[in-house]
């Protein structure tokens, strides 16, 4: 496993510039380090104890390798100016688990899926509104918080939903447990880590679930972003990838510590391709 740096140290790095000649593939194996653009969104990837860890960081550790680039450095960015960040070469790719849509699409370029995810509903301890899903939200009238860019933001727009945006799922859960909001919406594995690892505040998770817009259930999947012109590290990145998705086992062995299960492997035939067309 490559050495990895916190945040804190390389925010202030200007990462690659490939005018000096070569792909940026050969320039990360030159240098044997590769940065990634983060949002501390746990378990995708997030720091704890000054360490870059987490489900996708783990993938990027195992694959990166793979490809003679041993070191994973991080930069810790708020989710909505990850895209932005990459574009202006703050780092050379992103680590945030980020739902592949069209509009991301025409920004960036995508990996295949790498997660499949639902979505789910942190709420105050016993669910007073008795919410289950987003349209129990919009029919409540409660007040919403989603995270800025983040997908179940985009639901809420769809359905008429005034949400609050808040700028890390730390913010999301203090938002309900002060009171500030009554539901956090936000992906399952994300929102279980949440409260797993925070027992002594008293909010509940509800059963995960597929969001339905205008009848159409909208099936996540997520994966790492590259720059469009970085076609050549996204497919080499994207070889190394199949053989770990093709693989139940292997998979797990990255990412279930992370507390992801075979729920959340990849749908092969629901590709970055169909993703990005609008296909769920």
């Amino acid at each position: 496993m490559g050495a990895v740096a916190t945040a804190a140290s390389v925010a202030g790095c200007s990462t690659t510039d490939t005018a000096s000649g070569g792909s940026l593939l050969e320039q990360l194996q030159a240098d044997g380090t590769v940065t990634v653009g983060f949002a501390g969104e746990a378990p995708y990837s997030f720091e704890e104890n000054g360490q870059l860890t987490g489900a996708t960081v783990a993938l990027h550790r195992e694959i990166f390798k793979n490809l003679g680039i041993d070191t994973v450095e991080g930069v810790n960015t708020d989710f909505g100016a990850l895209i932005p960040g990459l574009q202006a070469r703050r780092f050379d790719v992103v680590s945030a688990g980020m739902s592949i849509l069209p509009q991301r699409c025409q920004q960036a370029a995508f990996s295949e899926p790498e997660f499949n995810y639902t979505t789910a509903l942190m709420v105050p301890e016993g669910n007073p509104a008795g919410l289950t899903d987003m349209q129990s939200v919009k029919d409540s009238g409660v007040r919403m918080a989603a995270m800025t860019g983040a997908i179940e933001s985009d639901y809420a727009q769809a359905l008429g939903i005034d949400a609050m945006q808040v700028a890390s799922p730390q913010d999301g859960m203090d938002a309900v447990a002060n009171g500030r909001a009554d539901v956090f919406a936000l992906t399952g594995i994300s929102l279980n880590w949440l409260e797993k690892n925070n027992p002594s505040i008293p909010v509940d998770v509800t059963e995960s679930f597929v969001a339905v817009i205008d009848g159409v259930p909208q099936v996540g999947a997520g994966g790492t972003v590259f720059r469009t012109e970085d076609a050549e590290l996204r497919d080499a990145y994207n070889a190394e990838l199949e053989k770990i998705t093709a693989d139940k086992d292997k998979y797990l062995s990255i990412v279930g510590e992370f507390g992801f299960t075979a729920a959340e492997l990849p749908d092969p035939t629901l590709t970055t391709a169909k993703l990005c067309d609008g296909v769920s």
